[in-house]
């Protein structure tokens, strides 16, 4: 799969620096950056700063708040030397984002308080991405990053928006800077980096359409897997999470996760809801492990977490996972999980359907 990563961040900020390096003879100072109602020195202070920040979260492993210091200008300091001191940050975040393990996950407020490196960089790009624009249409400058790029950071930061023709458009669309036909104007927005629900021995991490679209056509999704992994129901799980995308209605809270295992960082498994919560509350799980996993406990494990988590929402009630009658393991697996049988007809979704309802409730 396409990756965002130390080279995609030099990319944008090496495009960006270039175009508005035409521009350092001009006032930046007294030129309001158009929405922001900031100057554009400041709105380029503020693509190094972030950048900046972005590199001390991830090396200094922050995982409750930001690291506590700032970046302040030399007085004086020229537009051409405030455009050096972006390139200086943005080759930080780069070495950063190079020598950061993949499992770190270092504190970002939106919306669940972390981020792994994919993350730090996909934000990193649109600060740039969006802060250059900016400041180009405040002094007159063209500017246009790559359709690609853009499409992948909707993919990955901004899951609950549906793409369109035209990614550019859309990326300012949902933050606030432009207007797409039939959809209505922006006016508040966060990142939306991927949940993360601990368990014992493992992590479950949120499906990005963007990993999604990747392990539905064959890939690995960005993920170590164990050998043979993953089980062919997660690629299935991972479709119907991209034409969820496709669609416009993707919640990524109730989608596809992946079981990755604490001592080695190997994705081991899938989960994920059926959809959201009906109007009566109930939500439905599904989940599948690799050959290779089984036997250890882990889908009992992942189905436990999961389960808690969305019991712990306000609009859940209960949660549900249905199964085969011949399948056997995987009945002992949500009966340890505490689920309960249910019996019923056709209509409840219990025997009469052809398969077992299992039910745990709140």
């Amino acid at each position: 799969m396409r990756t965002l990563g130390g080279e995609q961040v030099e990319e944008a900020v090496a495009d960006a620096v270039a175009l508005l390096r035409t521009a350092t003879d001009r006032d930046w100072e007294t030129a309001s950056s158009g929405r922001l109602e900031w100057s554009c020195r400041y709105v380029a202070e503020h693509i190094a700063g972030v950048l900046l920040a972005y590199a001390g979260q991830l090396a200094g492993r922050a995982t409750e708040t930001w690291v506590p210091f700032e970046m302040t200008l030399d007085e004086g300091t020229g537009n051409e030397d405030v455009l050096h001191v972006v390139e200086t940050a943005g080759a930080l975040l780069a070495a950063t984002l190079r020598t950061t393990p993949r499992e770190v996950r270092a504190y970002h407020p939106y919306p669940f308080r972390s981020a792994d490196r994919e993350g730090f960089a996909a934000m990193g790009i649109t600060e740039v991405f969006l802060h250059t624009h900016d400041i180009a249409e405040v002094l007159g400058l063209s500017y246009e990053p790559p359709a690609e790029r853009c499409a992948d950071l909707l993919a990955r930061i901004f899951p609950h928006v549906r793409p369109d023709t035209d990614p550019w458009r859309t990326l300012l669309w949902a933050t606030g800077r432009g207007d797409l036909p039939g959809r209505a104007p922006v006016t508040e927005w966060r990142w939306r980096n991927n949940l993360v629900i601990p368990a014992e021995r493992l992590t479950l991490q949120g499906l990005t359409p963007a990993a999604a679209t990747d392990l539905a056509a064959g890939g690995d999704g960005g993920f170590a897997w164990v050998d043979g992994g993953p089980f062919q129901g997660t690629r299935d799980a991972a479709g119907m999470l991209v034409k969820a995308y496709e669609t416009g209605v993707h919640r990524p809270v109730w989608g596809v996760f992946v079981l990755v295992r604490r001592e080695d960082g190997r994705a081991v498994g899938g989960i994920g809801f059926h959809g959201v919560p009906d109007e009566s509350g109930r939500v439905e799980i599904g989940y599948d492990l690799a050959e290779a996993a089984r036997g250890n406990g882990y889908a009992t494990e992942g189905l436990r977490a999961l389960s808690a988590w969305a019991l712990a929402r306000e609009t859940v009630t209960s949660v549900r996972a249905t199964t085969e009658p011949e399948n056997t393991a995987s009945q002992a697996v949500i009966t340890r999980a505490g689920f309960v049988r249910i019996t019923g007809d056709g209509a409840e979704g219990g025997e009469g359907a052809g398969q077992f309802l299992y039910e745990l409730r709140g």
